[in-house]
């Protein structure tokens, strides 16, 4: 099996219909559970990344409630998506888990943490940064801004969201739009809903304007991972949470954005599997 002909799967969570998709060999260490940016589904992780983390551990990938192929209601706060998340690996058996989470993911995850430390054994926090953090207010519109650049050029969003805005982000965004776009039908989710989406920008400006916070309760080996011109959530926030969780790991790609992982997806595999192995 290959993340491209992963079967959608359903679980019962707090009665709505909850979709996943769960790939790998189970082992003794902890499931890899990975939750994705902005307006994405799970048709939106990088099939070549997901099978080359798969390659070495078991990992899950989820929409949560009101998501793509998933009943319910996007929550409008950070923290009630997180609460959840919690009710999912719940209602999977799961009692430790290693938990990675992409831009508004990597907020999530925070959240997970706050709320569930003993859930947590690594911690990896990619494209992201904390609450309150530099320019996270300002995802909205930023968002809207490279969307409309794309619908200007008849491009996916992604190209300008993602990849830094030179030839060589142009073709990492061409490679990658790629290997999303050949997922036959008949194994893709249902996309994103315009509400759903809007509902999440909600959640995501609530939590950009509320307190700073110094993430001093972190306590999981925590490995952050960004590219060195993220444009969307601005590195500097990386730098700025290795700074604040004690112990951290930090990753910094060259010539990357906010997409670092796929456009680096075998390096980043190889140091995700170091991290987790410590």
């Amino acid at each position: 099996m290959t993340y491209l002909t992963a079967p959608t799967r359903h679980i019962q969570v707090a009665g709505k219909a909850v979709a996943y998709r769960d790939l790998g060999e189970v082992t003794d260490a902890p499931t890899l559970v990975m939750l994705v940016h902005l307006a994405a589904t799970m048709d939106n992780w990088d099939p070549a990344l997901v099978d080359l983390i798969a390659a070495q551990r078991r990992v899950v990938v989820v929409d949560l409630p009101g998501v793509g192929s998933s009943e319910g209601d996007v929550a409008t706060t950070i923290p009630a998506m997180a609460r959840q998340v919690t009710d999912f690996i719940d209602a999977l058996g799961l009692t430790e888990i290693d938990l990675l989470g992409l831009s508004m993911g990597g907020m999530i995850a925070q959240e997970v943490v706050r709320g569930r430390p003993d859930l947590v054994a690594h911690l990896v926090l990619v494209g992201t940064g904390p609450r309150a953090g530099v320019g996270i207010d300002r995802v909205t519109s930023r968002t809207f801004f490279y969307m409309a650049r794309a619908a200007l050029r008849r491009t996916d969003p992604k190209r300008y969201i993602f990849y830094t805005h030179d030839e060589r982000g142009k073709a990492e965004a061409a490679k990658a739009l790629g290997r999303l776009a050949s997922r036959e039908p008949r194994y893709a989710g249902d996309p994103m809903s315009v509400r759903g989406f809007l509902r999440q920008l909600v959640a995501i400006r609530r939590w950009g304007r509320d307190a700073h916070d110094d993430l001093s309760w972190v306590a999981p080996a925590t490995l952050i991972v960004n590219g060195d011109q993220d444009m969307m959530v601005p590195t500097s926030n990386s730098y700025d949470m290795h700074k604040r969780i004690v112990g951290s790991e930090l990753i910094i790609y060259p010539d990357a954005g906010h997409g670092s992982i796929f456009q680096y997806a075998s390096r980043f595999a190889d140091d995700l599997a170091q991290f987790l192995a410590s």
